[in-house]
């Protein structure tokens, strides 16, 4: 019989092997998948793996990709740290990207070098005000932030609908749902000329670099990190668990705003309710993929990337459904957890326990 034990000290090898052996159980599971299907696997996995990154503009395209969720990771590594399991990163993208655009749209007839850094404030503060409804429900109300910003996702999503489809919408747009185009100040310069790369992927490096020196450089890092770990011995010592689920909901707000507000003046250049296809949802994954380290999210954001590529890239070549990006990041999600519990588990053999029978009972059975 296998059972699970728990280890006397958690595994650092399985903590490190767990990513890469979720990658290939993934791989493995999709060559089943294809084959199920009727499709070839091999050609299958190039597709959705190596085709999409086989030039420069398919890894410009890749780094489009992570611009969103290396910011919206690094800023939910902030609140992951602290053990605050702030799941609104995607409600934060949702209103960094509507508050960039109603400033954007009202300054569509404008120019000056100071239209664009106005417009990504306009989406950082947006995405700070939206984190900070699930902040203060969390520290005045004790609301379990699972599911107020789980809810805030939705009244994100419907708030971004309102707007494309009343006070933002393009009267000249032939009645779909956005924005005017933006003015060209507002738009973020291009890193590589004839791609559409961004600055936005700047903005996300850094944004992973800031993260990894809040923890190992600043004493505020250091706070978050024992409150996550022992919220006991942060009030023993005096550490504001209050202040710092503030500090954690309000960096992850801003991160999360600075990604949508870079996506509407980035590559697509107005409001549009396709804004995003899941990437506050998927930067969790990110981070629990890369370890919740800033080399670890840079690396996972990159793989998390290339499954909408991937998806887009089978949709095109061998007209697979489009959920099937959604199914490549659910069975990774899966298989990251599954092995995530041989971190603190370990498979044991259990002999079954043969119960003998004392010689002198038998021996009294038999005379009787």
């Amino acid at each position: 019989m296998l059972l699970l034990e728990r280890r006397p000290v958690d595994s650092a090898l399985m903590r490190w092997t767990s990513p890469v052996l979720a990658l290939v159980l993934t791989v493995i599971t999709g060559f089943v998948l294809f084959l199920a299907m009727g499709k070839d696997p091999v050609e299958g996995l190039t597709f959705f793996f190596i085709t999409p990154v086989s030039d420069l503009i398919g890894l410009a395209e890749l780094g489009l990709k992570m611009a969103p969720l290396l910011l919206c990771a690094a800023g939910l590594t902030v609140c992951y740290r602290a053990k605050l399991w702030n799941i609104g990163a995607e409600g934060h993208f949702l209103m960094g990207a509507l508050g960039a655009s109603v400033v954007a749209v009202q300054l569509a007839d404008v120019s000056g070098f100071w239209v664009m850094p106005l417009v990504l404030v306009a989406g950082v503060i947006a995405g700070m005000l939206w984190a900070a409804i699930a902040a203060g429900l969390k520290t005045h109300l004790n609301c379990n932030e699972i599911l107020t910003t789980i809810m805030l996702n939705y009244i994100a999503l419907n708030l971004l609908l309102f707007a494309v489809h009343g006070p933002l919408k393009d009267p000249y747009g032939f009645g779909f749902p956005q924005s005017v185009m933006f003015a060209e100040s507002a738009l973020l310069p291009d890193l590589i000329s004839g791609t559409r790369l961004h600055l936005g992927l700047a903005f996300g490096l850094l944004a992973a670099v800031a993260v990894w020196v809040l923890f190992a450089r600043s004493f505020i890092g250091f706070q978050l990190n024992v409150v996550g770990q022992d919220p006991r011995a942060a009030a023993f010592a005096g550490f504001g668990a209050r202040r710092l689920t503030w500090f954690a909901f309000l960096v992850g707000g801003a991160t999360a705003g600075l990604a949508g507000a870079s996506e509407v003046t980035g590559p697509i250049g107005q409001l549009v309710p396709q804004v995003s296809p899941g990437y506050g949802y998927t930067a969790i994954i990110v981070v629990f993929l890369g370890r919740m380290h800033a080399l670890g999210i840079i690396a996972a954001s990159a793989l998390l990337a290339l499954t909408f590529i991937g998806g887009e890239m089978l949709q095109i070549a061998m007209n697979m459904p489009k959920a099937t990006t959604g199914l490549f990041q659910g069975l990774l999600l899966f298989y990251l957890l599954t092995c995530d519990a041989f971190i603190h588990y370990r498979l044991r053999l259990k002999q079954p326990v043969r119960q003998s029978i004392p010689v002198a009972a038998s021996a009294a059975t038999q005379e009787a």
